[in-house]
């Protein structure tokens, strides 16, 4: 990357825009680069802070380049210093599919650090390593949210003391209006999630909660999600207590018994699951805060250690680049069909593919998809893409793996953590 006075930078060397760093006015002289190689043009607008300005005359038809790739078409002459955006700039892309097989062509491992960083975790017995020690709330179905709310309360006010001599870091319940009236795949779904929920490293204990009358039945949901080792779990009908208050209350003590020994201890970074999400998008998220978390994903990675990549429409528009890494046909052909069932989903449902910028996107600068998608997937930096999770999918040791799921918060980040992510970086 180049920049000049801190007033634009040029992301790639190929690009021919470049981002304003601040606000600036019309007749301002931006220099980008240095030395023999400098260029410098005078904007022939006011261009907002996070937009882009041409470094070359453009004309109608032309690519506009910025991460040294595409990221839409000139739809109105732009002479050099001009702003660029949506009265001048849109998309290149169709419904059509073209992808191409050449994966690995970019991939980057980082070098692996002669020592490897650590942190202090709970190790578990299935092999995985947990940031937190906590009792999870999880209930089978929304109609019993209330009560499982009410007991994760009472619990954490009935054992305040205990909790803190233990290494207990909280006690928590996670509603949903799921499991009533369910079938099929819709109900799978559900039950997949809610598993990994279940068996997530960060649950030193789980209380699951059920209600007695909803499809997604407790011994069934117990049978097909619950880990080998169950000593860690209780469950229970609400309509099979008397009080189903003082009934959880009392099994959030026993599990609390169970991990009276859990300890913190030291353990390398490579055992490690991060979820990266974007937050907030605007003409800076690429520049700044998602090449940050692609650095680490890169040296994660390196280590051993499993990177989750989602938000799969953020995705429209940067999926060469993507593709680009994946280590086997067999990841290669996983992706592409994530890929297109998402997309065959929004036509089904009469929606545009490449219209997701939202009107705070464009604010920020952002003028394409395909610009918000190039600029999101930073967040893997250059790392292999080794897998392809389904929703509720168990993440699988090490690597970038990429997960199926919508760019809305709450979803996207319930999708990581029932695959196992141990901490979400935004």
């Amino acid at each position: 990357m180049s920049n000049s006075a801190l007033l634009a930078l040029r992301v790639h060397p190929d690009d021919n825009v470049a981002v304003a760093l601040a606000p600036l006015t019309a007749g301002t002289e931006v220099q980008i680069g240095g030395g023999d190689n400098a260029l410098v043009v005078v904007l022939t607008h006011d261009v907002p802070a996070g937009h882009k300005i041409a470094l070359t005359n453009l004309s109608v038809g032309e690519s506009a380049l910025k991460y040294g790739v595409p990221i839409g078409r000139i739809t109105a002459s732009a002479p050099a210093g001009a702003w660029i955006h949506s009265h001048n700039l849109g998309t290149r892309l169709t419904d059509a599919k073209g992808y191409e097989r050449r994966h690995r062509a970019q991939a980057s491992q980082a070098n692996v650090p002669a020592t490897i960083p650590t942190f202090d975790g709970y190790r578990r017995a299935d092999g995985r390593t947990a940031t937190r020690n906590e009792i999870w709330v999880v209930n089978t179905v929304g109609c019993v949210n209330t009560a499982a709310e009410r007991i994760a309360r009472a619990a954490a006010d009935r054992f305040a003391t205990r909790v803190d001599g233990i290494h207990l870091d909280g006690i928590h319940a996670f509603a949903h209006p799921y499991g009533c009236s369910q079938l099929g795949d819709d109900l799978g779904t559900t039950r997949a999630v809610l598993g990994g929920l279940l068996r997530h490293p960060n649950a030193g204990g789980a209380l699951v909660l059920g209600l007695g009358c909803e499809n997604n039945q407790l011994p069934e949901f117990l049978r097909s999600q619950a880990p080998k080792d169950q000593s860690r779990i209780r469950a229970f009908n609400t309509q099979d207590v008397n009080d189903e208050l003082e009934a959880g209350i009392a099994a959030v003590g026993e599990l609390i018994e169970r991990m009276a020994s859990d300890r913190r201890e030291v353990r390398p970074a490579s055992e490690l699951v991060l979820g990266h999400k974007c937050g907030g998008s605007d003409g800076f998220s690429g520049l700044s805060a998602n090449p940050l978390l692609g650095r680490l994903a890169e040296r994660i990675t390196s280590m051993g250690g499993t990177v989750l990549l989602t938000e799969v429409p953020e995705m429209f528009g940067a999926e060469q680049v993507l593709l680009d890494r994946v280590t086997s046909d067999e990841v290669y052909d996983a992706a592409t069909k994530m890929i297109d069932d998402f997309k065959a989903y929004f036509v089904s449902h009469g929606q545009p593919v490449y219209e997701n910028p939202s009107p705070g996107n464009k604010d920020g600068g952002l003028t394409t998809l395909e610009e918000k998608s190039l600029g999101a997937i930073q967040k893997g930096g250059r790392a292999p893409v080794t897998g392809v999770l389904r929703y509720g999918e168990a993440a699988r040791p090490g690597g970038l793996q990429l997960l199926e799921a919508p760019g809305n918060d709450g979803v996207s980040s319930t999708a990581m953590v029932a695959s196992g992510a141990t901490m979400l970086l935004f």
